[in-house]
Order: C-alpha cells, then sequence, then structure tokens
C-alpha cells in the first residue's frame, strides 16, 4: 500500500496532476454549456410557442438518455451528422452539457414560474420591456430557488466527468485506471483517486454554497 502509494504520488505525479486539470477543464466547459443550453431550452419552451415542441423534445431526451449513451453518441455520431465535434475532449465536454441542459432547463423554468405575477405586472405597468423586466425582476428572485438545484447539478457534473475516460479522454480516472492497469494494484490507486474528488467535490460544494447564500443574501 505505502510503496504504491508512493508512486501514486510521487512517480507520477504530474500525470494525475495532469489528468485533475483535465477534470476539471471538462467540467467547467460542460456545465458553463448546459447552463447556456438549459437556459436557451427554457426560454424557447416558456416564449417560443412554434418552437416548444422541439424545446420539449430536446428536454425530455437529454433527461431519458444516459450519459454513458450520451458520451458515445456525442464521439461517434455527432462528428458524422454535424462535422463535430473535432476531438474526444470536445466531444466529453458536449456530452456533459447537454445531459445537464436538460435538467437545468425543468430547473429554470420552475424558478421562473414561481415568481409572483403581481411583480412581473408592476414592472409592464412602469413601462419596463420584457428583457429588462426578465432581468432586474424575475432573475434576481428566481436565484432563491434555483440555487440549491443548480448547486447539486454541478456536483452531478464533476461525478459524471469520471466516464469520459470511456472515450480515451486522459482524466483523471482515465490515468487511474491506466495505472491500475500497469501496476495491478487496484485497492491503493483507486482509494487514492476517491480521496482526490472527494477533496475537489467538497472543497467546490463549500465554494459553490458560500457564493450561492451571498447571492440569496443579497436579494432576500
Amino acid at each position: 500500500m505505502d510503496s504504491a502509494w508512493m508512486r501514486l504520488l510521487w512517480n507520477n505525479r504530474d500525470a494525475m496532476w495532469d489528468g485533475l486539470v483535465v477534470t476539471l477543464q471538462v467540467t467547467a466547459i460542460g456545465f458553463t454549456g448546459a447552463v447556456l443550453l438549459g437556459f436557451a431550452l427554457c426560454l424557447i419552451k416558456m416564449y417560443v410557442k412554434p418552437l416548444r415542441w422541439l424545446a420539449r423534445f430536446l428536454i425530455e431526451f437529454f433527461r431519458a438518455t444516459p450519459i454513458y449513451v450520451q458520451l458515445l453518441w456525442v464521439n461517434y455520431v455527432w462528428p458524422g451528422l454535424f462535422n463535430w465535434p473535432n476531438n474526444i475532449f470536445e466531444a466529453g465536454c458536449a456530452a456533459l452539457a447537454v445531459q445537464s441542459a436538460g435538467y437545468l432547463a425543468e430547473t429554470f423554468r420552475a424558478g421562473i414560474e414561481g415568481i409572483s405575477r403581481g411583480h412581473i405586472e408592476a414592472g409592464r405597468a412602469q413601462g419596463m420591456p420584457s428583457l429588462l423586466i426578465m432581468r432586474r425582476i424575475v432573475l434576481p428572485q428566481a436565484v432563491h430557488t434555483m440555487a440549491p438545484a443548480i448547486m447539486n447539478q454541478f456536483l452531478v457534473v464533476i461525478k459524471s466527468s469520471t466516464l469520459v475516460s470511456v472515450i480515451a479522454v486522459p482524466d483523471l480516472m482515465y490515468h487511474a485506471l491506466r495505472l491500475t492497469a500497469i501496476w495491478f494494484e487496484p485497492i491503493a490507486i483507486l482509494s487514492c483517486t476517491a480521496l482526490i474528488y472527494i477533496v475537489v467535490i467538497t472543497t467546490l460544494a463549500l465554494v459553490f454554497k458560500w457564493y450561492t447564500d451571498r447571492v440569496r443574501a443579497r436579494y432576500a
């Protein structure tokens, strides 16, 4: 155990660090894409009547498809259909984005629909355009109800990112599995990897909670 621990953390520290960086990059890009796509689908479903059917279909499709299937689908099918993504890293980010976009779209919808109609009508009575009402009245209040769900989905994206190793994205899990195959010491290597994930996820969860608490206090 000690020998494997030293080999993992010292002799291969550069590889593990590179894997952790890739994990964080995939998570950040995937979650950002999920937020943008989810918000767009939410607005289309709520306000663009001719395209509601398309938004509903995409939301349900993204939510009903396992992330493992989506990874393979995006990586092997999308290049032939859309001539994109161009590499496995982009495929991993895109798969994480579309998978979470469906859940976030419903989170955004619930948050927006939870705003009192009286507040919206008051904004219209003041002559505010729809976009300004959304930015100044609806979204700040919706943050209160959406923040916990958004934080939870962010953590789901981090955990789901471990599956990008399936398509050979060199993330932390990819390097852990590679070292396990070389040394045949899965207990030590995977235990260390799990510890790294625990530290990273717990730290990010605390930071995200601190930030959302500040935002909620600001608009309380």
